[in-house]
C-alpha cells in the first residue's frame, strides 16, 4: 500500500489538489513489492521496486500537498491579477502576421 489512502478521512489536511492526491496514491497502490523485491504491476514487467511510477507518484503525492493556492485580492476574496501574455498574432492566408490594434 501507498505512503498514504485515497480516502479524504485519511488525506492529510496539508493536501492542496485531492485529484493529484487521489491519482498519485492509486499509481502507488498500483505500484507495490512484491515478496521478491519486483514491482508487481504489469506494466512493470518485473522492475526492480521502487520502480519509476511509484517514485514519480511519491513526488505527485508531495506536489499535491506543496500545490499553491490562487492568490486573492485583499479582502475581496477574488482572484489576483496576474500577468497574462498576449496570444501570438494570427498569421493571414499570405503568410504574413496581421497588425494588432493594440
Amino acid at each position: 500500500m501507498s505512503e498514504a489512502s485515497t480516502d479524504r478521512a485519511d488525506r492529510p489536511a496539508e493536501v492542496t489538489d485531492p485529484l493529484l492526491w487521489g491519482l498519485a496514491t492509486a499509481v502507488a497502490d498500483a505500484h507495490q513489492a512484491d515478496e521478491d523485491g519486483a514491482c508487481v504491476s504489469p506494466s512493470c514487467v518485473g522492475a526492480a521496486w521502487p520502480c519509476a511510477a511509484w517514485n514519480n507518484a511519491q513526488e505527485g503525492m508531495r506536489a499535491a500537498q506543496a500545490a499553491a493556492r490562487p492568490a486573492t485580492d485583499a479582502g475581496s476574496g477574488r482572484p489576483a491579477a496576474s500577468h497574462r501574455t498576449q496570444p501570438a498574432p494570427a498569421a493571414r492566408r499570405d503568410g504574413a502576421v496581421a497588425a494588432s490594434a493594440a
